[in-house]
């Protein structure tokens, strides 16, 4: 099939998300190999994004496509209530890799699906039914989730289901809590307990948090945010769910990007780089004292493809190639490396606000002014920017532009030099930007 056939069966079929049929350009992906695509034809592009920030391991890994084929060869569904070889081996493996008491998983399909299940699990468990949520945040567009998050997206599905409340980040859009890391988190916390003070303490069953802010700035967390955090919730009885959809399986470069603060959190959830999106795989992690709990009462939820076989089989073989590989090490070793670029890029480039990462976890903001003002407005957007990225796509690299910003998260296996290849890309798209920059 070729390029035009493929795009128009696509859009006059089926529907594409978060956008209107009409205003879609798909981009018609044959194959992926490494940290590139290819498209029908021919065309080479880096995918700095591993896609959704998903492809950890990168694309077309041969030990992940054998097991799946393999798994395919003896059993390719299990119903939820049955006991299968592959249900079993991971298990086992999360509770041994997984961090702390975290011994003990619910398999969805997807980070949405856990997330969903994540605030169940809390209310059942604690009998209260509040969650705390942050506005720059994103858990998942089915219903609940859409009104735990905090970004726009969430608008056209409002009203939605009750029991959120919504607090600021440590990082707001337009202003800082403090000049400091430290007084960024002293005063956010004081902040934060002040709203579960008018929310009634005994009222909230969980704050769920993406550990690394994701789509909403790529924003790890101030210095001793995440232990004061864990603090002030145990202080009121108060639960702690990470959302590691996106930053979770050694995007950050740690296994888990809770490990920066040094804590553990009760509920985890994961999906993206948990299969390295091989095959669709969410998953619920809880604490000894939920899933205890759980032994002897009910935990109602429950999911036609829940513990899938395929979906487990790739995530077996995923984690095995993350850890083999050193991959987590690798993201690690080159987090100096894309700070490094992305400073000398802010340097050059007048309209390049500022750049940050944690692991291979990293955004580029755009301004338009010596001010400071970012580019867009807050859920908007600039021609310069549909500029620069139709310029990243013409030129062999994949990323999503996104108002203001541009995110910088190759696949884990990137080799130094084709980091230096997408920051070079980049540095020729920035003059785009810099022509519009207003002094």
């Amino acid at each position: 099939m070729n390029a035009d056939e493929m795009i128009r069966l696509c859009k006059a079929h089926t529907m594409y998300t978060w956008n209107a049929g009409d205003n879609v350009n798909p981009l018609p992906v044959e194959r992926a190999e490494g940290v590139y695509m290819y498209t029908v034809d021919g065309r080479k592009i880096l995918d700095w994004n591993s896609q959704l920030m998903s492809v950890n391991i990168g694309h077309g890994h041969p030990r992940v496509v054998e097991a799946i084929a393999n798994q395919a060869r003896q059993l390719c569904y299990a119903f939820p209530a049955s006991a299968t070889a592959i249900r079993a081996r991971m298990g086992k493996k999360l509770a041994d890799v997984v961090p702390g008491d975290l011994n003990t998983f619910f398999f969805t399909l997807g980070g949405a699906e856990a997330n969903e299940n994540a605030i169940k699990a809390v209310r059942q468990y604690s009998g209260r039914q509040k969650i705390l949520t942050r506005y720059r945040s994103y858990h998942g567009a089915t219903n609940a989730c859409m009104q735990a998050t905090g970004d726009p997206r969430r608008w056209a599905s409002e009203p939605g289901a009750p029991g959120f409340v919504k607090v600021m980040d440590p990082w707001p859009y337009s202003f800082s809590f403090g000049r400091t890391e430290a007084e960024i988190t002293e005063q956010n916390l004081k902040y934060l307990d002040e709203t579960i003070m008018y929310e009634g303490p005994h009222t909230i069953a969980a704050m769920m948090i993406e550990t690394v802010t994701g789509t909403n700035g790529i924003l790890p967390p101030p210095q001793g945010y995440l232990k004061g955090l864990r603090a002030l919730l145990d202080a009121h009885g108060i639960l702690l769910i990470c959302d590691e959809v996106m930053a979770g399986w050694g995007r950050t470069g740690k296994l888990f990007a809770f490990e920066h603060g040094d804590i553990v959190p009760d509920v985890l959830t994961m999906a993206k780089g948990l299969s390295s999106s091989y095959a669709p795989l969410g998953c619920m992690a809880l604490s000894d004292p939920i899933a205890d709990y759980f032994r002897t009462n009910v935990f109602w939820g429950g999911l036609t493809y829940n513990s899938h076989p395929i979906g487990l089989a790739a995530a077996e073989a995923a984690i095995d190639v993350l850890l083999d590989e050193g991959l987590v090490e690798n993201a690690a070793r080159l987090e100096p490396v894309m700070r490094a670029e992305m400073d000398r890029l802010v340097e050059k480039h007048p309209s390049a606000k500022a750049g940050r990462c944690i692991g291979l976890f990293g955004m580029m903001d755009v301004q338009k002014n010596g001010q400071g003002d970012l580019i867009a407005p807050y859920n908007g957007t600039h021609p310069a920017m549909k500029r620069l990225g139709r310029f990243f796509l013409d030129n062999g690299l994949f990323t999503f532009v996104r108002w203001s910003h541009f995110m910088c998260n190759p696949p884990l296996c990137i080799t130094e030099e084709q980091l230096h290849e997408g920051f070079a890309i980049i540095d020729r798209a920035l003059d785009i930007t810099d022509e519009v920059f207003e002094g």
